[in-house]
């Protein structure tokens, strides 16, 4: 696989856990879960939601420019969020104010529990280099 088909934040969780941040196959990008790290790899902003989201979005941002993509060419997006029913109308104003007018497919899913203590929410999605934005 060539270099510029893999991406990496370059944090010490990619190593630890054996993954890559995203991985061009064809047409698709498919992006690993995203969460609220930061540069170095820090986990930032328990029990936050706002805050995470939005940083977030932002590490999702980076993936997507490495590969010269836009938010309007996400296809898909599947949501991993703590406490579902409490966050519930802040996912879906986060959601519309990321993707504007485009509509990807999208679930989300409640789940008891992610990575690190405090992270409440985790964001995976595939984009299409082909898609018109």
């Amino acid at each position: 696989m060539a270099t510029n088909d893999v991406f990496n934040h370059n944090v010490p969780a990619e190593s630890d856990f054996g993954y890559s941040q995203a991985i061009k196959s064809g047409d698709l990008i498919h992006v690993s879960g995203q969460l609220s790290l930061d540069e170095a790899g820090d986990f930032r902003h328990p029990d936050d939601f706002a805050a995470q989201l939005q940083q977030t979005y932002v590490n999702v941002d980076k993936v997507l420019a490495h590969y010269g993509v836009t938010r309007g060419q996400v296809v898909s997006q599947t949501l991993y969020v703590v406490n579902l029913r409490q966050h519930a109308d802040a996912v879906a104003e986060g959601n519309r104010a990321y993707f504007g007018d485009h509509r990807p497919v999208s679930t989300v899913l409640g789940v008891t529990e992610l990575t690190f203590p405090g992270q409440v929410i985790e964001i995976s999605l595939i984009a299409d280099t082909k898609l018109n934005a």
